[in-house]
């Protein structure tokens, strides 16, 4: 009976924080998404060009990709819980301007506020989420903590654009803000103070080590072109599927949402099977965000059934790809996670502001019904290099 009672008590202790750090995985990604989901109303309202309504989008990215690192070692020293609450906070308050934004200028401002607060954030909520997990139960913490983001695609996005359509984008903006707080308070209450395993560690010694992994680099560069055509994409979705598509404001609702519920799938999927078919999960991932970005076109041109399924295995197949390139940092830096976890946030958000960046000049270019073949293009390099190059290098290390 003591036996299963101490059980009971650690697997208390590691779930409330885990829930805890779901829930900001989830209110920092809806926050991140949210302009894909408001593009067209906030340019309209503030008087400004899809295109440029997109750069949110993009100086957002560029800036986490930036200085994810910097940042990173700058709070190095910082014990997680401490840092988690003061990057809340900043959040929170970038969040209030973002709602009583007035102009374009005010809310970019507002909108870099957010991205520094993401730069540190997923560079130490994998580690903290590992951190709290039993040794045995360390990959299905990574895959909840993803998840969180997963739900933000099926619930905070939708609902975030339902609010904007009703009540205003800034609402929207507030509701966010809202939410943050009251996870402020829940960090404070109940998240455990976590030992930083990077203390332990050399950071040249660090630095030197991640430098001279070919597989490590080999996942940056990975995603980071991936990413790019994937969001070359899906940045454009909403003006895609209303302007190529014809999908009415609560088609386009719906079928973000099926985006998200595929997401989440994927990560649930994801975190049951990696370790045993880790490579075939790979594969499959890589080649699914292409090949599904290239059918864009045609599902629009053919059915808009046919479009909205589409959505499934294209949101199964990027939230896979994160899971397992994120448990393969893990694994390849098991005792100091956070400086090459900072660095993949980075990248992968520098992949965000460049798709962005290249669906904005496509739209510009009245290519608007073209963002599918041109993400393809771009995320079908980078997975004939995975399959070519990353997959048998990792057999060495990984397998």
């Amino acid at each position: 009976c003591m036996l299963h009672l101490d059980k009971f008590r650690n697997g208390i202790h590691y779930v409330v924080p885990l829930l805890i750090m779901t829930v900001a995985g989830f209110t920092f990604n809806t926050s991140e998404l949210i302009p894909v989901a408001l593009l067209s109303d906030i340019g309209a309202d503030l008087g400004v060009s899809e295109a440029r309504t997109g750069l949110l989008i993009t100086v957002y990215a560029w800036v986490v990709a930036l200085l994810s690192l910097p940042l990173m070692l700058l709070f190095a020293r910082v014990p997680y819980r401490k840092l988690m609450l003061g990057i809340i906070a900043v959040f929170i308050i970038s969040h209030v301007f973002s709602t009583l934004a007035g102009s374009y200028g005010m809310l970019m401002a507002s909108r870099i506020g957010v991205a520094l607060t993401h730069c540190i954030f997923w560079s130490i909520a994998p580690a903290m989420a590992v951190a709290v997990a039993p040794p045995d139960k360390r990959a299905t913490a990574l895959s909840v903590l993803v998840a969180g983001g997963g739900i933000a695609l099926i619930v905070g996005l939708p609902i975030g654009r339902l609010i904007g359509l009703v009540a205003g984008w800034r609402t929207a903006f507030g509701s966010i803000g809202i939410l943050a707080t009251v996870l402020f308070v829940l960090m404070w209450l109940f998240y455990p103070n976590v030992r930083r395993e990077a203390d332990t560690v050399s950071r040249k010694q660090l630095i030197r080590d991640m430098l001279h992994c070919p597989q490590l680099l080999m996942i940056y560069l990975i995603i980071g072109v991936i990413v790019t055509g994937h969001y070359t994409g899906y940045s454009y979705v909403e003006p895609f599927l209303g302007q190529i598509a014809g999908f009415s404001e609560s088609g386009i609702t719906w079928t973000l949402t099926l985006f998200g519920v595929a997401g989440l799938l994927a990560s649930m999927i994801a975190g049951e099977g990696y370790t045993r078919h880790s490579r075939a999960i790979i594969t499959t991932s890589c080649l699914g965000i292409p090949l599904m970005l290239l059918l864009l076109r045609p599902a629009a041109d053919f059915s808009p059934v046919l479009l909205a399924a589409l959505c499934v295995p294209w949101g199964m197949s990027l939230t896979v790809l994160n899971i397992a390139m994120q448990n393969d940092i893990v694994r390849l830096f098991p005792n100091d996670s956070a400086v090459p976890m900072s660095l993949y946030s980075g990248i992968f958000n520098l992949g965000i502001g460049a798709g962005a960046l290249v669906g904005g000049i496509a739209t510009n270019h009245y290519l608007l019904g073209q963002i599918g073949y041109i993400g393809g293009a771009i995320a079908l390099c980078a997975a004939i290099y995975c399959l070519l190059a990353y997959i048998p290098a990792r057999r060495q290390t990984l397998s």
